[in-house]
């Protein structure tokens, strides 16, 4: 997420009453969870191993509980509870707005735009030129649809994230949800699909990408141009899908992942890794086709070799 406008750190130290290590003259234009943090953003941590990881991320304004020694070109802020903090200032810049009407004031819709009845449109949403929002859908709060996209009956676009802090008690605090969806032009969305915005940053659909019935995109995933998504497949948060990739029928994607371009990925596969681009995948855990087909083919050959080590061990 970005500012409206830079904020000083000493104003944040002020405000958070926070001790200040490193360069005191920087501003923060941005605020970001550790996997999508850019030059200028505000990231945190409290969990002192994961420190180094956080204080070597491309965050500039680092908030920490505790003393850590600051790199150059940045600035740590030590907070009593730095996930206090971060929740605050996303909140502050993402307000939440109860909807009230079915179409919030806020939203800006092209006249060519076509909106079907049911449709439910919250603040800050923009809709561009010639698109199909078919009825019964939710677009939810600050997402962005661009020209020529067609979005099917009853999907859900824009649901908050499903991210959580666990608490020393076990039970769960959930984060405020900052980020947007952004549907790229010519993006076509099936019915009853569901695609959640970012944590902070966004979720992006990239131009072209057409996604079937029933499909599942996580907070803060990016996807490429021209993907073709079929039915039913599910993509875990924070996971990027570069250009041209094809996923067939209930095909699941885990979290953080990287798919290459043009990779291709056969139906029901689980992906548990990152995959090159450019090779067709196949079983659970996916791998290259061609080597999985060779290692159910030796597995189904398992049973006789066994029986032929068995027989030939017995007595003559």
């Amino acid at each position: 997420m970005t500012f409206p406008h830079p904020i000083s750190v000493t104003a944040l130290a002020e405000r958070f009453n926070a001790q200040m290590i490193g360069d005191q003259t920087l501003l923060a234009t941005g605020i970001n969870e550790i996997h999508k943090v850019q030059a200028g953003d505000i990231a945190f941590s409290d969990v002192k191993k994961y420190f180094d990881k956080t204080l070597k991320s491309a965050a500039t304004v680092i908030l920490l509980n505790e003393a850590a020694d600051c790199p150059p070109g940045k600035v740590i802020l030590i907070v009593e509870n730095p996930f206090e903090v971060y929740d605050t200032i996303v909140r502050e810049y993402r307000p939440f707005e109860p909807l009230t009407s079915p179409v919030h004031h806020a939203a800006q819709i092209h006249p060519t735009a076509v909106i079907e009845p049911g449709v439910i449109i919250s603040n800050h949403v923009t809709i561009g030129a010639h698109c199909y929002i078919q009825a019964n859908v939710y677009l939810g709060e600050y997402t962005i649809i661009g020209d020529h996209v067609t979005i099917g009956p009853g999907a859900l676009i824009g649901s908050d994230a499903f991210y959580f802090k666990k608490l020393p008690d076990g039970s769960y605090q959930k984060w405020r949800s900052g980020g947007r969806v952004i549907l790229e032009n010519h993006v076509d969305i099936g019915a009853g699909c569901t695609i959640n915005k970012g944590v902070s940053g966004d979720t992006i659909i990239g131009e072209g990408s057409k996604l079937d019935c029933q499909v599942h995109i996580g907070h803060g995933v990016v996807i490429g141009k021209n993907c073709l998504l079929a039915a039913q497949v599910g993509i875990g948060g924070k996971t990027i899908v570069e250009d041209n990739v094809v996923m067939y029928g209930q095909a699941g994607i885990a979290q953080a992942l990287t798919i290459g371009k043009g990779a291709l990925i056969a139906a029901q596969s689980g992906v548990s890794k990152s995959l090159e681009g450019g090779k067709t995948y196949f079983g659970s855990p996916a791998e290259e086709m061609r080597e999985k087909f060779r290692e159910l083919t030796a597995l189904r050959q398992l049973p006789a070799v066994l029986k032929r080590i068995t027989d030939s061990e017995k007595p003559g």
